[in-house]
């Protein structure tokens, strides 16, 4: 027990770095850090430490702040192949661009909605909340609340 306790507090001891709005462990080292930020890959994350000449091994913690200040300004103005992007030819604007955060959950939030409302194959899909991508749905992706098998009748009510 005590051995966990210590654990414990030597975990909530380390130090957390904020990079683009998301708490990022320091105990990290960078290459691995910044895919903790929503929207940033692996790919991503090698191409800025390439871009902005950082050792991938270095610890986030050792990071200076301008450093820091850097990797967020690389982050909102990237510059990467199209193929690595995650908005690929968008629907509204047709440019690639890459999102990161809650802008990134916010346009595929609207991306579903609109695949509802024109009731695409997908966007039933996502209204049934079944699986979306050819999954079968023999033995998974059972409904919650639906039991499987049969059902007893109650014993011991009288009418």
């Amino acid at each position: 027990m005590a051995d966990k306790k210590k654990q414990y507090l030597e975990e909530s001891d380390e130090i957390l770095v904020r990079i683009s709005g998301y708490d990022v462990p320091g105990n990290k080292n960078i290459y691995t850090g910044l895919t903790r930020i929503k929207g940033v890959s692996w790919n991503i994350s090698n191409a800025l430490c390439t871009k902005l000449n950082l050792d991938r091994n270095k610890k986030i913690s050792e990071l200076s702040k301008d450093r820091i200040a850097k990797i967020e300004q690389a982050l909102k103005n990237l510059e990467v192949l199209d193929f690595i992007k995650n908005r690929r030819v968008d629907f509204d604007s047709g440019e690639s661009t890459h999102l990161f955060g809650v802008e990134l959950e916010m346009r595929k939030e609207f991306d579903i909605k609109r695949l509802k409302k024109i009731k695409s194959y997908k966007g039933m899909r996502h209204a049934l909340k079944l699986p979306v991508r050819g999954q079968r749905t023999r033995s998974h992706f059972r409904k919650t609340g639906i039991a499987v098998g049969v059902k007893r009748p109650k014993v011991g009510k009288k009418s």
